[in-house]
């Protein structure tokens, strides 16, 4: 079935690790009747987790969607990883999705994670609600984590679901819009059942639905109006006002589940179909290509197609996947588009849905859906498609820069380009890490989000591509400088039959202001080195420069000026010249008080409060400069330093 896009929904389920993503996600496809039974992460047989390497962790390395039908809504829920070392998968999702749903845990509240996350969000605009998960648990207080919520966030939280108990005599939840009860299965093998709800629930669940009440209000002003006369909205109100408030992130929805016992669920697909914000009411941006003038792209079912390119990955049996979310129009299977980064047509085939890994063939996706296209020639991550060159680009995804870098090589010098077609292929499946080779240091050098996402690729590399990789902490690329003036005259003298060399030269030097580079003065007077040599000279001065006197640095922030020289009207050449400032160079470093620069770089870090001090203490150790600290509110404190590059190789 095709469904338009205002019948569409696309979610992302976030969150610290360890909050039960992946079981949230397993159970809403279970209630959703996408597949007959749900699995545990232990079990490896899982809807999400299916790679060798999420296997053998028990943990999400990749953002993996399904879909479920309901009221009428096709819903594309997205399940991401936990770890901060694999954060550009979430916010692919983040980008391609109109609601955010965050998972905290029923026993520790808000964790570092879900602030990032938070806070990710909130420059995004995006609409998002929490579940707060494992409420079955005996340490789990539904009524403190939201309280966590409120304080941390500066939210308007508003229960949608609340729990019937915790601990052992959790027994489900109480729908606030519906007044109804979903109690859970005792052992947890079938969907949660609708009943009447408990007398004794009834006062807390009355109180929420006249916050929810308040909060539709504020969809538009007829309702508000309406309910400052009335006091209440009639159920059909309810929804209308809390789809427009919420797409416009007036609210924070929160509910209660206990995901092992498939509970908490089928409220929360109920939401996320007749509340959940529509595609329609979202937009995208665009750069003009050229000017670069950035412009609003709504997703408009009736414009001309246009899609970007959210994610690139590799399927042993399907191959190349190409992610699109389609912006405008739609995209039809079996038709001709244009690769507008690339500026190349290629012919579409089919088109495809997944489930996890499982792909089903659709025949058209509509704006605002997400779909799959198949061993595309061109498209990579980030690409704009669309049916005719409009003029610009989608804005790339805003992927964090990587932080951890390891200078690699294969074992066997016969394997090297085998690696990097290997690190080539990894590049464009996961934007946050990068593979290039360091010239200055002579190394390869791959960069990622932290050691746990490095040690992954290369573990990768080992079991499918056989080559062991040798590993090292890489090389900084220091700078030489002078620290005062100088002078120093050479003569390149040498006499073999018939023309000789000859060139004499007098240069002085001084230091320049740091970030200056190179400043060259020809202060030649009488022609004691003829204008013809002086490109010799200057030759000689950069050659001097690429390889210092202390360590082989090139040597920046010098003024060098020639003042004086020789020449011989046979002997003499540009070569002749070029070897005699090379020298003459050389020599007045020796004598200008010749220093190592060091990198250094500007650090930011977001910290809980309690690790402040410990962190700060280490940024001294690593020979940091503290620059200043500020609180972000929600127990989060932010530590500006500059802190040598040498020291961060290993600094996460």
């Amino acid at each position: 079935m095709n469904f338009t896009g205002d019948l569409v929904r696309n979610v992302s389920i976030s969150g610290h690790g360890g909050t039960g993503k992946t079981t949230l996600f397993e159970r809403l496809l279970f209630s959703g009747g996408v597949i007959a039974k749900p699995e545990t992460v232990e079990s490896g047989k899982t809807v999400s987790d299916s790679t060798p390497e999420e296997l053998e962790r028990k943990i999400s390395i990749h953002a993996v969607m399904a879909n479920v039908a309901r009221g009428g809504k096709k819903i594309n829920i997205f399940d991401t990883p936990g770890a901060a070392d694999f954060v550009g998968d979430v916010i692919l999702t983040y980008r391609a999705a109109e609601f955010a749903l965050l998972t905290v845990d029923g026993r520790s509240g808000i964790q570092i994670e879900t602030i990032k996350l938070w806070r990710n969000l909130e420059a995004r605009k995006k609409p998002r609600g929490i579940v707060i998960t494992k409420l079955d648990d005996d340490k789990a207080d539904f009524e403190r984590v939201l309280a966590d919520i409120n304080e941390k966030f500066k939210t308007d939280a508003v229960p949608f679901t609340l729990p019937l108990g915790s601990g052992a005599a959790y027994k489900g939840v109480i729908d606030v819009i519906s007044q109804k009860a979903y109690m859970a299965d005792a052992v947890a093998t079938t969907i949660e059942k609708e009943a009447p709800m408990p007398d004794d629930a009834k006062p807390a669940a009355e109180a929420a639905l006249e916050k929810i009440t308040e909060a539709a209000a504020e969809g538009n002003d007829a309702l508000m109006e309406k309910f400052l006369d009335s006091g209440a909205l009639d159920a059909s109100e309810i929804k209308t006002g809390l789809a427009a408030a919420l797409s416009e992130g007036k609210f924070t929805p929160v509910f209660a589940s206990a995901a092992l016992k498939n509970s908490g669920l089928v409220p929360l697909l109920d939401f996320f179909a007749a509340i959940g914000p529509s595609p329609l009411t979202a937009n995208d941006l665009a750069l003009t290509v050229g000017g670069g003038e950035s412009k609003v792209i709504p997703l408009d079912p009736a414009a001309p197609f246009s899609a970007l390119v959210i994610k690139t990955s590799y399927d042993q049996f399907s191959g190349k996947l190409s992610w699109i979310k389609v912006i405008s129009g739609k995209l039809v299977s079996d038709s001709d588009v244009l690769n507008v980064t690339e500026g190349k047509k290629e012919r579409v085939g089919k088109l495809f849905a997944c489930i996890g890994k499982k792909l089903e063939e659709i025949k058209e996706l509509n704006s605002g859906d997400i779909g799959i296209i198949t061993k595309s020639p061109t498209m990579k991550t980030n690409d704009t498609i669309a049916a005719s060159d409009l003029g610009w680009r989608f804005v790339p995804l805003r992927l964090p820069a990587p932080v951890h870098s390891v200078a690699v090589s294969a074992s066997e010098k016969k394997n090297d380009d085998k690696l990097g077609d290997f690190f080539v292929r990894a590049a464009e499946e996961d934007h946050t890490f990068r593979y290039e080779f360091n010239s200055e240091t002579k190394e390869t050098v791959i960069s990622g989000m932290g050691e746990l996402h490095i040690n992954m690729i290369l573990e990768k590399a080992r079991q499918t591509q056989k080559i062991e990789v040798v590993t090292n902490i890489p090389r900084v690329a220091y700078r030489e400088t002078i620290t005062k003036t100088a002078s120093a005259e050479y003569t390149h003298k040498k006499q073999t039959g018939g023309h000789g060399q000859y060139g004499k030269v007098l240069l002085e030097i001084a230091p320049l202001a740091r970030g200056e580079q190179y400043r060259f003065i020809n202060a030649i007077f009488g022609g004691a080195v003829p204008k013809n040599y002086i490109p010799g000279v200057e030759k000689g001065i950069a050659e001097g420069m690429a390889r210092g006197i202390m360590a082989g640095y090139p040597v920046v922030d010098v003024e060098v000026k020639i003042v004086d020289g020789k020449y011989h009207p046979v002997d003499s050449s540009e070569l002749s010249f070029k070897l005699a400032s090379r020298n003459a160079f050389r020599e007045a470093m020796k004598l200008a008080a010749p220093v190592l620069l060091e990198p250094i770089m500007e650090l930011t870090v977001l910290v809980e409060s309690k690790y402040l001090g410990d962190v700060m203490s280490d940024l001294s150790d690593k020979r940091g400069k503290i620059q200043g600290e500020s609180s972000l509110g929600g127990g989060i404190e932010e530590v500006k330093a500059q802190v040598p590059a040498s020291e961060l190789l290993r600094y996460s």
